[in-house]
């Protein structure tokens, strides 16, 4: 092995997670891991474990294998195929380092690919979390786990990019593509994955940062911010959660005589269950059922070379690390 001054810093893309499979058993053996974190699932850990094991898992990983099964993709999940591509176009970009990418849950899992690392003689590592808003649920999740794993090198995470003026800037062009090619619907509307509200009222950023990516995008698309709505989706349990939620919204805008609405999901950088089955299957068909007509998803900026430009800018910048 090279001496560790001429091993070249590295940078791993890290996302949520996916199955391996769209079955059952790997389900079930994912959501066991994503929902045995203590940042997403807050309840004391001896009533979640065996309501999780006995009651959840059972219940739900068919129903979930099921939806993954209607968006998989040859190469695998999408949320895996299209980070997988990303990784590769920001590489090309950032010849002077070491791109991979990680999963916070599932594979390849992150602190494997942090070990990896470290036994090849690498000391410092960026990782760059694919969630542009900071939650204490997903990235304070990826920092216990580089506190956990990350030894032996110097670790550094970007904090968010919510407000990036060159991701904002993406995120619009996709928008302007689509609507160049499909045309405009009546409505455009922004569909951030919720979290709890208690979180927001305990200080968790995140409902601000969707606000703050809310107007950033409308200032790049050159419109007013109320010419963009903002919703939350992808709700879990009784508890209430940040509001207004995306499918009660279009619900409602159909019962109001929109005919046709335009979704993005700002806080996706991969097209995933959450917006691939959720939004565009789901949502769309409870919007023709409340009265709508069309519900047009317009995809996430996934492995796209707009998107791996945003990406490598924000790696080769020292603000937003530590």
């Amino acid at each position: 092995m090279p001496p560790s001054s001429e091993v070249p810093p590295a940078l791993l893309l890290a996302n949520l997670g996916t199955p391996a499979a769209a079955t059952p058993a790997a389900v079930s053996a994912y959501l066991r891991e994503f929902l045995s974190d203590p940042r997403v699932v807050q309840i004391p850990r001896w009533l979640w474990r065996p309501l999780l094991r006995w009651v959840i898992l059972p219940r739900r990983s068919p129903k979930v294998a099921h939806k993954y099964a209607s968006i998989w993709l040859d190469g695998g999940s999408p949320l895996a195929v299209h980070t997988a591509a990303l990784a590769r176009a920001v590489q090309e970009r950032l010849p002077d380092r070491e791109v991979g990418y990680a999963m916070r849950y599932g594979t390849p899992p992150l602190a494997a690919a942090l070990a990896s690392l470290r036994e090849r003689g690498v000391r410092r590592v960026r990782v760059l979390p694919l969630y542009p808003q900071y939650s204490t649920t997903t990235t304070a999740s990826m920092a216990d786990a580089i506190a956990m794993h990350g030894s032996g090198m110097r670790v550094e995470l970007l904090h968010d990019y919510h407000a990036d003026p060159d991701w904002a800037a993406a995120i619009a062009a996709s928008i302007r593509a689509f609507h160049a090619e499909h045309g405009r619907g009546q409505r455009l509307l922004l569909s951030y994955h919720g979290i709890p509200e208690r979180l927001v009222r305990a200080g968790d950023p995140y409902a601000a940062q969707c606000e703050a990516s809310t107007q950033a995008i409308a200032h790049a698309l050159g419109v007013e911010r109320d010419a963009l709505l903002l919703t939350f989706q992808s709700r879990f349990g009784p508890e209430r959660w940040l509001q207004p939620y995306t499918l009660q919204t279009l619900q409602e805008l159909a019962r109001q005589g929109v005919h046709t609405v335009d979704v993005v999901c700002p806080g996706f950088a991969a097209d995933c269950l959450e917006t691939l089955e959720e939004i565009a299957l789901q949502n769309a068909e409870a919007f023709r059922a409340a009265g709508g007509e069309t519900l047009r998803y317009i995809r996430c900026l996934n492995g796209s070379p707009m998107h791996a430009d945003v990406l490598a800018k924000l790696a080769r910048s020292d603000a937003g690390w530590s």
